[in-house]
């Protein structure tokens, strides 16, 4: 079954559908401004509301050298995300009763020969290294991690280096997040099915889903293309670097995954289905939703794992379903929550980027401005407010703000501003050119009005008997 998207990436011409486009213009420049504030090369988002794309948009270059622009089909390594594709294909596995989440990984692999140091350990079984509590080390014993070229390790070279490793700790202990886990239940998938792990995940994951833009590799012959390039971490002089090209090759079932938003779009859609229904759908309902709970809790109680998936409470009592993605070049984000059938990705071509912080801001913004429409009680008229809409200069002091209509007001939004819908200030229309703030508590403030040019046109903000340039529209 194939997930109908349907794409709005400019115009917002959804607000009539959704009720939600004024505040997704507002978090389009609120990324936007973010993005270059944090220097971040190129970054693409999507936000799906259940079966639908609610919106998606892309900002900056794929390739800084040649200038070529990011989009929301831009490919990226989702690294670490690649764990997600390997654990669904574990849990089909799992549902046609070929293998079972305690069975020891031993028994699976006839030559996994890691030395268990503790003598009364639990065993090392699917579900151990599913919830990263098996007490393996972290990584395979090879640095490619390191550029920079970053040796990642063939599959033989895996198998061979397992005998020169031991256990961190007793099985079902500590978490302690392991790549090399995630890179055995791959070679579990391979074992068991008895087809290759690239031939399994495409034919019963990718190709369902109609996820074509997915690999279990990075495309070489699109890289500064369609494939972005990756640069690293900020330097003190503001810059970042650009990163050597890689293959996963051995670590892929663990992060060797490329894709783009709007593939992770249709995968959130494919598991927001199994939600609503009894049918299978390459899993079983039931066996998705016991992947999506807490399987694993951390003895001081901060860390807490599902079946491959990173379970969390957030910060309004929601279940967040995610799991993020770190490779060299590229950070990726992906969030879903089941309980509103709402999903971002985040994935940009920089390392050490804000990606929670992002999809934080985008949330809370939606979340706001839906609040604010159910408690809207004022039915007054107001003229059109979109010839107030745009930047302001705020230097010194910060560097600009944004204003934009919202309901029958206007928004004013600070940039850069890591607490977007926190931080929003609203100005309510009293009369031509003059508003006044709406405080916290709903009363109206001081009274800000708009002066104009000897052309009409809106030229500066003055409030508090102070200005505020317009920079640009």
């Amino acid at each position: 079954m194939t997930v109908l998207i349907v794409m709005t990436v400019s115009g917002f011409a959804q607000d009539k559908k959704t009720g939600y486009g004024e505040a997704l213009k507002l978090i389009d420049v609120w990324l936007d401004a973010q993005r270059d504030y944090d220097r971040v090369p190129g970054m693409s988002v999507i936000i799906v509301d259940n079966q639908e794309v609610l919106w998606s948009g892309a900002y900056g270059m794929a390739n800084l050298e040649d200038q070529v622009k990011t989009s929301p089909s831009t490919l990226y390594s989702i690294c670490s995300i690649s764990k997600l594709f390997t654990s669904v294909a574990i849990m089909k596995l799992y549902d046609e009763g070929r293998l079972r989440l305690d069975d020891r990984i031993q028994d699976l692999l006839p030559w996994y020969d890691l030395k268990q140091q503790y003598k009364d350990s639990w065993p090392v079984t699917v579900r151990t290294l599913l919830t990263h509590s098996s007490g393996l080390p972290r990584e395979s014993n090879h640095p490619y991690w390191t550029g920079p070229d970053f040796p990642f390790p063939d599959r033989e070279a895996v198998r061979n280096e397992l005998h020169n490793q031991e256990t961190l700790y007793p099985s079902s202990t500590y978490f302690q997040y392991s790549n090399l886990g995630l890179t055995l239940l791959g070679e579990v998938v391979e074992e068991v099915s008895g087809i290759p792990y690239e031939t399994y995940i495409r034919e019963n994951i990718l190709d369902p889903l109609d996820m074509k833009d997915t690999r279990t590799f990075l495309p070489e012959d699109q890289y500064g293309g369609e494939m972005a390039i990756g640069y690293s971490a900020l330097d003190r002089e503001g810059n970042r670097q650009r990163v050597n090209f890689f293959q996963a090759q051995g670590i892929r079932p663990a992060a060797g995954f490329s894709s783009n938003v709007s593939d992770l779009g249709k995968f959130a859609s494919w598991q927001f289905r199994l939600l609503d229904t009894t049918s299978a759908e390459i899993l079983k309902p039931s066996t998705l939703k016991y992947m999506h709970q807490v399987h694993w809790i951390d003895p001081d109680w901060k860390t807490t794992w599902g079946l491959g998936f990173s379970v969390v409470k957030g910060e309004n009592g929601e279940t967040l379903v995610e799991h993020g993605g770190s490779c060299p070049g590229y950070n990726t984000l992906f969030l879903m929550i089941p309980g509103k059938k709402r999903a971002y990705a985040v994935f940009t071509n920089g390392n050490n980027t804000n990606r929670p912080g992002y999809i934080k801001g985008m949330h809370s913004l939606l979340e706001k401005y839906r609040d604010e429409i159910k408690k809207e009680t004022d039915e007054a008229q107001v003229p059109d407010l979109q010839e107030y809409e745009g930047y302001y200069s705020q230097l010194p002091w910060q560097s600009e703000v944004y204003l934009a209509p919202w309901h029958n007001s206007l928004a004013v939004l600070g940039l850069p501003n890591t607490d977007p819908a926190g931080s929003l200030v609203r100005l309510r229309y009293t009369e031509k050119d003059k508003f006044r703030r709406v405080r916290d508590d709903g009363e109206l403030g001081e009274t800000i009005e708009f002066e104009r040019d000897e052309n009409g046109a809106i030229q500066r903000i003055k409030w508090n008997n102070n200005y505020s340039i317009r920079i640009r529209k």
